[in-house]
């Protein structure tokens, strides 16, 4: 599916957003323990977070791949525009 930039800025601010939760999530946590600092309640929480974080670094990665192939543009150049707009917009 082709996406315009817009649509991957949309998708990488998503992604951003889920990185900040699971970082979020840490900060209030603490870092996990061998003796499982965590409870379960938590350990499931973050876990789910980081899923779903990954699942959008997946996808923006993929979009951004088959974006810069469709514009015959350099993949780094597309990645670091498109992280540039969603991160600092004007």
């Amino acid at each position: 599916m082709a996406h315009t930039f817009e649509e991957l800025v949309n998708l990488q601010r998503t992604a951003d957003h889920a990185h900040a939760h699971v970082e979020q999530l840490r900060d209030q946590y603490g870092p996990p323990t061998h003796d499982g600092g965590w409870t379960e309640q938590q350990t499931e929480t973050y876990d789910a977070a980081w899923s779903t974080w990954r699942d959008h670094a997946r996808d923006i990665q993929a979009a951004v791949t088959e974006h810069a192939k469709e514009q015959g543009t350099a993949r780094n150049e597309v990645e670091a525009d498109v992280k540039k707009a969603a991160r600092h917009p004007e």
